[in-house]
């Protein structure tokens, strides 16, 4: 009698490894998800952005945002990759430093400059290269182009695992 229900005992645990085995191995839906951007500029008739770039400063920052959404998961960590076709390079200075120091008087003074020339040559990408989605399924990315760029047409992609969309900006 003892083997018996030893034998019952057995089957049970099976029986119930079993179902938990078909219970978790259903079908999952395949992910969808909707993918928009706000450029945050206007739009022409032929579906160019236009930028208007600040001619007091060497750089103008400018913010894309875009946003992904599902009805069944948070979109967060959502990967978007960036990519501009323009560049520029840094020439002979990128900057410098000012040495300061206090006098026995405690008054500050200047006593030398160093000039910051190791990234001469330097080739500068005009976007920020990866975004990632955040909580809210919001992720941004940041262009800058160059006075220099002025009258050009920068080519702006974004990329995800399954998809890719072009957006043209001209740099007034």
């Amino acid at each position: 009698m003892l083997k018996t229900n030893v034998e019952r005992l057995i089957k049970r645990i099976i029986t119930i490894i079993v179902s938990f085995l078909f219970i978790s191995c259903e079908d999952n839906p395949e992910l969808t998800y909707e993918i928009s951007f706000d450029m945050r500029l206007n739009e022409d008739d032929n579906g160019y952005y236009h930028l208007v770039l600040d001619r007091n400063k060497w750089q103008t920052l400018h913010r894309v945002t875009g946003s992904v959404a599902n009805t069944q998961y948070r979109m967060e960590n959502f990967w978007v990759e960036w990519e501009s076709n323009l560049y520029w390079y840094i020439g002979d200075t990128l900057g410098y430093v000012v040495k300061r120091g206090l006098t026995d008087d405690l008054v500050y003074v200047n006593y030398d400059t160093t000039y910051v020339t190791w990234f001469n040559g330097f080739e500068v990408p005009t976007s920020n290269q990866i975004s990632y989605s955040n909580s809210e399924g919001l992720f941004h990315n940041m262009i800058a182009p160059v006075q220099s760029m002025i009258g050009d047409t920068m080519k702006l992609t974004a990329y995800w695992y399954d998809g890719s969309k072009d957006f043209s900006i001209v740099l007034d």
